[in-house]
């Protein structure tokens, strides 16, 4: 849980100082970046998964 509320407060503050210096923020536009980041996700455990069922 710790990771997670860094991760959110880094995230937090990077967007935050991009705004006050006027510049365009760092991230692809939410849907496509949420796919994404899902996407990482399930091709990680995907991944995993297959190491455990192949490596009987």
């Amino acid at each position: 849980m710790k990771t997670v509320f860094i991760a959110t407060l880094t995230g937090f503050l990077v967007g935050f100082i991009f705004a006050l210096l006027k510049l365009p923020i760092p991230a692809p536009p939410a849907f496509a970046g949420i796919a994404g980041i899902v996407g990482i996700y399930l091709g990680f455990k995907v991944y995993d998964w297959m190491v455990g069922f192949f490596s009987l």
